[in-house]
This record gives C-alpha cells, sequence and structure tokens, in this order.
C-alpha cells in the first residue's frame, strides 16, 4: 500500500507538471485572442464604417441634400478617418507586437526551462539519491562489510525511503545474527565431533589400564604402592577427561519432563556443594522448565562447581531461581517470561577481556582442566530454548544466568 501511494505521489506531480505549464499557456492565449486582438485589429472600427456607411447611403437615396443626410455622411467620413488611424496603430502594434510576442516566448521557455530543470533536478535526487545509498548498503550486506550499516541522511527523499532504510537495517541484522549462527554451529558441530573422537580414543585403553592397577594392588609391594597411587589418581582424571568429552560431543537427548528449576537448585546445591561451603538459596519462586532432567542437573552442577573453585572451597556463593520478563533486546521470544537461575560468587572474578570467551570450548583457566564445563552448560541451555550470559568483576565475583523458556503446567499438558 505505502508502495502504491508513492507511485500515485510520483505520478501526480509529473503531470502536474507537464499539465499546469500547458493550462496557463491556453488560457493565457485565449484571454489574449478573446480581448485584445478585436481591439487592435480594428474589427470593431470597421464594423461601425460599414454602419455609417449603409446609413448615408440611404438617406441620401431617401432624400439627397437633406440635413440628416449631410449628418450621415459627415459622420461616415468621421467613421473613415477614425478606420484609418485603427489601421495605422494595428501596423505599428503588429510590427512592435511580433518582435515582443517572440521575445515573451523567448522568456517564457527560458522560465518554463529553469523551472523544469529545478523540478527534474529536485526528483532526480528524490530517487537517484537513496536508490545509490540503498544500492550500496545491497552491496555492504552481499559482501558482509560494515555491518551494522552507515548511518544516512533520513530527510532524504519519500518516506518510503525511511522505511525502506529500517527494513534493510533490520534485514542486514537478521542476515548477520543468522550468519553468525551458521558459523558457530558449524563450530561447535566441528567441537562436538573431535569430542567424541577423544572420548572414544580415551575410554578404549583407559578400561584395560583401570583393570591392571587394581590387580596390581593385590600383589604389588609396598614400595610399588606410591607408583599405583600416580597410576590411579591419572588414570581417574582421565577418566574424568573422557566422561567430559562424552558429555560435549553429544547434545541432551531423551524423553522431557516438566521440572521445576527450584526443586533442581536445591537439589544440585544439597548433592554437589561440599557442606563447608556458604551457600544460600532463594528458590521460593516455582519456575518450571520442560527438559531433560539429567542434563540440566549436569549444567547447574559445573557452575555450581566453577563457584566453589573461585571462592577457593569457602563461598559464600548465593543461589536464585525466579521468572523474569525478557529485556526489550533479549534474543527470547517477545512477551514470553522467563525462567532464570543465577549462581553468584564472591570469588576471583574473570578478566574483561576473558568474560565473552568463557562459554567457548577448550578455554579454561584452571590447571589441568579440559575447558568443556561451561562449554557444555552453554550448549545444554541453548538445546533447551534458552540462553545463557555472565557479568564478572575482578576480585568481587562472578555472576552467571541461564535463561530458560516458562511452561505452565497447561501448555506442558498440550504439548504432550
Amino acid at each position: 500500500m505505502k508502495h502504491s501511494r508513492f507511485r500515485t505521489r510520483l505520478f501526480v506531480i509529473l503531470a502536474l507538471f507537464a499539465f499546469v505549464p500547458a493550462l496557463i499557456l491556453t488560457l493565457a492565449w485565449s484571454g489574449f485572442a478573446t480581448s485584445i486582438l478585436p481591439e487592435i485589429s480594428g474589427t470593431g472600427a470597421w464594423q461601425r464604417v460599414a454602419e455609417s456607411g449603409e446609413r448615408a447611403i440611404r438617406l441620401a437615396r431617401e432624400r439627397p441634400g437633406s440635413p440628416e443626410a449631410d449628418a450621415a455622411l459627415a459622420e461616415h467620413q468621421a467613421q473613415l478617418g477614425e478606420s484609418r488611424l485603427q489601421a495605422l496603430r494595428f501596423g505599428f502594434v503588429v510590427n512592435r507586437g511580433v518582435r515582443n510576442a517572440v521575445i515573451a516566448s523567448l522568456i517564457a521557455v527560458v522560465l518554463l526551462t529553469i523551472i523544469a530543470s529545478r523540478v527534474a533536478g529536485h526528483l532526480s535526487r528524490l530517487l537517484s539519491r537513496p536508490l545509490d545509498e540503498l544500492v550500496t548498503w545491497t552491496g555492504f550486506i552481499a559482501r558482509a562489510e560494515r555491518l551494522p550499516l552507515p548511518a544516512a541522511d533520513e530527510r532524504r527523499g519519500a518516506p518510503e525511503f525511511s522505511t525502506l532504510r529500517d527494513s534493510m537495517r533490520q534485514m542486514a541484522t537478521d542476515l548477520e545474527a543468522g550468519r553468525r549462527a551458521t558459523i558457530e554451529a558449524e563450530r561447535l558441530s566441528a567441537f562436538r565431533e573431535s569430542a567424541r573422537q577423544v572420548a572414544h580414543e580415551l575410554k578404549n585403553p583407559l578400561t584395560p589400564i583401570r583393570f591392571a592397577i587394581a590387580s596390581l594392588r593385590r600383589s604389588a609391594a609396598p614400595e610399588q604402592q606410591d607408583a599405583l597411587e600416580v597410576l590411579d589418581t591419572e588414570s581417574t582424571r582421565l577418566e574424568a577427561m573422557a566422561k567430559s568429552f562424552a558429555q560435549f560431543g553429544r547434545l541432551p537427548e531423551g524423553p522431557t519432563a516438566r521440572i521445576d528449576l527450584a526443586d533442581l537448585a536445591r537439589e544440585a546445591v544439597r548433592t554437589i556443594i561440599p557442606a563447608q561451603v556458604v551457600v544460600t538459596v532463594d528458590a521460593a519462586h516455582e519456575a518450571l522448565v520442560v527438559g531433560q532432567h539429567d542434563a540440566l542437573h549436569r549444567a547447574l552442577s559445573n557452575v555450581l562447581l566453577n563457584a566453589v573453585d573461585a571462592t577457593g572451597g569457602r563461598g559464600p556463593i548465593h543461589v536464585r531461581v525466579a521468572v523474569e520478563s525478557p529485556r526489550p533486546s533479549a534474543s527470547g521470544p517477545s512477551g514470553t517470561q522467563e525462567a532464570v537461575v543465577v549462581v553468584k560468587d564472591e570469588g576471583v572474578g574473570i578478566a574483561p577481556e576473558a568474560i565473552e570467551r568463557i562459554w567457548e570450548p577448550y578455554v579454561t583457566a584452571k590447571t589441568g582442566g579440559t575447558g568443556l564445563g561451561l562449554a557444555i552448560v552453554k550448549q545444554t541451555v541453548v538445546a533447551h530454548g534458552g540462553r545463557v550470559d555472565a557479568t564478572s568483576t575482578p576480585g568481587q565475583g562472578t555472576e552467571i544466568r541461564l535463561r530458560f523458556p516458562l511452561v505452565s503446567e497447561r501448555q506442558h499438558g498440550d504439548a504432550h
């Protein structure tokens, strides 16, 4: 509809541009021809000469030599003189008028040309500048350059171009988000494939190694116990590493159920956090989500264990479960409430330049860590339709937030 209004407005402008000058010239010429030409051409004077002549001839025939006939002849003679004068005037006007008409016509042509050029220039700017700008933007979008798109003079062009600019900006943003999501999905897929292969290669020799260590313990001499402890510790670490690789190498799968995140948080704190660590749990709200219980439990456990490590095994750690409305800039669905699990510690914190990379695989500051803990957390939350974010201040602590789409009992029942 907006496109039709713009096309109609443009058609009206061009039509008026062609119609109005023609109408003005036509009206001017019509007025000149009907009012001025009869006067300067002498038509009226010659009409009066004819009438006076007819009267004089009639009286001369009817009453020759009478005063009326003489008066009629005198009037006719006067009319003849006036007609001669009008003829002289007409000749003068014609001689001068033709030249003046040519000059006036040239001036009118020049004025119309100037007006036409100004109108044409305005229409050209109205159409060409915004179109050139949008064509340039199209090139940027095609080559994924200069995103977000450069600022533009919103006053250029018709209002429809502002709408088109906004649409192109939104399209460019969506395309860039889709491009990044595709690249991220491909990268994570490659990471998961490599993690599955590493887990497979680690598990194959670990099983016989663990059996061999158990067998050696039964017959080893006392001086061999230290070596066996080292083998047992390192094989256990490799086994945990293989388990982490295996978890990252596969997406959460299996049947889903309605899960109360408040209950899940209390359960994870009770089973994962050591007794000496100070933990507070604020989970008064019922925050229901649909997902795999074990996968969500592992994800929350990884976050809690990181908080324990960050505080040196002492705490304090604060866990909060709440129901919130997403921010207007959030990537979640507009108007859909979210179930949020917040884990905040008062530990060493994370440097600003490293906070965005904590969710990437194989990124860790722990000695001997695999860097897969938070990557597994993000993968699990995203697989449940949620998102993760974090804030941190070095020396003051870190806050991790896990956000999930909130569902009601009725919604879950309808889904089944």
